[in-house]
């Protein structure tokens, strides 16, 4: 299991060899469909089980790059994982890219979860909202979750802005337990 430090290694190297042509926001999509594609059982197997060699390994990678029309650059850092025996770890090292390539283009990711499935024009008006309260661009994820009542729960980060109405009469319940008689 590769460590977080040394995924960030990889990750900071391929991101920062990709900004210098600006490609990083190509190699980043060639990142993450490349670890999906590999995520399967089978390929796993395959790059995690020393019974399989480094050629087969290289042949797996290989195939798949050449079939997914990826760029040199991202080919070459697929064959350098292949050296080292770091390619089963490319999951991880593309959750790290992701991190640095949003930090890198100002951008932040958040969750919005209500009761019902928000319009567009909703989403937009949370996605402007967070952007505005982070003063980044947000790319934003919605979620159902009956349980919440009303409202929306907001998180960027570590950050949670609830608004819920499950919470709301939380507050309320627990205010009404600690009130005088």
């Amino acid at each position: 299991m590769l460590d977080a430090s040394v995924a960030r290694r990889y990750a900071r190297a391929l991101i920062d060899v990709a900004a210098q042509d600006g490609s990083h926001e190509r190699v980043g999509g060639e990142l993450f469909a490349m670890a999906a594609a590999l995520a399967s059982p089978d390929a796993r197997t395959v790059l995690t089980n020393p019974v399989y060699s480094e050629a087969q390994r290289r042949a797996l990678v290989s195939e798949l790059a050449k079939k997914m029309g990826v760029s040199v650059l991202f080919a070459n850092f697929l064959g350098l994982l292949v050296d080292k025996e770091r390619i089963g770890e490319l999951e991880m090292i593309a959750r790290v890219y992701r991190e640095l390539l949003d930090e890198k283009v100002g951008r932040v990711r958040a969750v919005v979860t209500s009761a019902l499935p928000l319009s567009q024009d909703d989403l937009a008006r949370v996605r402007d909202a967070l952007a505005a309260a982070t003063r980044k661009s947000v790319m934003l994820e919605a979620k159902t979750d009956p349980s919440i009542i009303g409202g929306l729960v907001a998180q960027v980060g570590n950050t949670v802005w609830d608004g819920s109405l499950k919470t709301q009469l939380e507050r309320l319940r627990d205010d009404l337990k600690q009130a005088p008689l």
